[in-house]
Order: structure tokens, then C-alpha cells, then sequence
């Protein structure tokens, strides 16, 4: 049998940003991160929905599931080696948005950070989970989005560590 990423790649690579409170070394405090996302969404036009699949071991996966909010960072092809860092690095454990140079604005809807290098982005207020064996789906109204860069080179996901883009 093919390993699922056989049939379903390539997928859109995005960044999801979430903030959210966490101990790190018995100390409590507001911590923003980068998670490397390829299973998400459109759930539906009206209202704007948008869904998410985060691993339930990940470290984001609390920060969103307590938070609330989500916000979906639609990055170019030429930030290919920052995602990739994202993907395989616990946020718990350092600041991805130091480690990898990207940028961090906050958002204008939510309380969460989103990418500055991000060619479009969707702030979504979680309206819905669904848990999983081993994911949770976060369902996500959509408060706010922009578009950057309406040229940019999307990046999608074509089997472990390769990249490409449709453009």
C-alpha cells in the first residue's frame, strides 16, 4: 500500500501563528509560534470557515486549543527553508520567528501574531473541534484576511523534505 502522501501531494504548505500562555521552566508566560501546516480548508463561503488539523502531541496544539484563535500565514516558495525549520522544531523549547528570521506583526482581530513575510493571511476565531484519534480539526471563522501579494509563488509540499510551486 502507498504512503498516503503518495496520493494526496502535493498540498498548499502554510504557517499557522498562534499566542497562548506557557510554562517553560515553571514559569508561566505569553508565548508566540509557528506551526508548519499541509491538512487544511475552506469549510465554507458564508460564513467564511476554515479548518486546521494539528497534531494533538504538538506544542501548539494547546496554545491553540486554549487561546481560541488561529491565524493561517499563506507563505511564498522562497521561505521554503524557514517552514521546514518550523516543521521539524518544538516552539516550546525556542522562538521560531528568532530562529528562522521571519518577521511577527500582530494581528488586527485576534489576539495572536501572524507573518510579516506571509504573501496572504486569515485571522480565524474557533468556532468548532473535532477530536481525532491522534488530531484535533480546529474549525475557524474567519474575522479578518488580506492579501500582500497577489504574484507570490505559493509553496506546496511535495514529499518529505521537497518543495515546489505551481507558478
Amino acid at each position: 500500500m502507498p504512503n498516503f502522501s503518495e496520493i494526496i501531494n502535493p498540498l498548499q504548505t502554510v504557517l499557522v501563528s498562534c499566542r497562548g500562555n506557557a510554562t517553560l521552566v515553571g514559569r508561566t508566560t505569553v508565548k508566540d509560534n509557528l506551526i508548519t501546516v499541509d491538512w487544511h480548508t475552506m469549510i465554507n463561503v458564508e460564513p467564511f470557515l476554515y479548518g486546521i488539523a494539528i497534531g494533538k502531541t504538538r506544542f501548539s496544539h494547546t496554545l491553540i486549543k486554549e487561546s481560541g484563535v488561529f491565524c493561517i500565514n499563506f507563505v511564498p516558495h522562497s521561505k521554503a527553508g524557514e517552514v521546514l525549520y518550523c516543521g521539524r522544531h518544538s516552539g516550546n523549547f525556542e522562538d521560531k520567528f528568532a530562529k528562522t528570521g521571519l518577521g511577527k506583526l500582530d494581528c488586527e482581530k485576534i489576539d495572536c501574531c501572524r507573518v510579516r513575510e506571509a504573501a496572504a493571511f486569515l485571522e480565524c476565531e474557533i468556532i468548532e473541534t473535532i477530536d481525532f484519534a491522534d488530531h484535533t480539526f480546529f474549525i475557524g471563522k474567519v474575522v479578518h484576511s488580506a492579501v500582500m501579494d497577489r504574484n507570490a509563488k505559493r509553496l506546496f509540499h511535495l514529499k518529505g523534505d521537497e518543495f515546489g510551486t505551481i507558478r
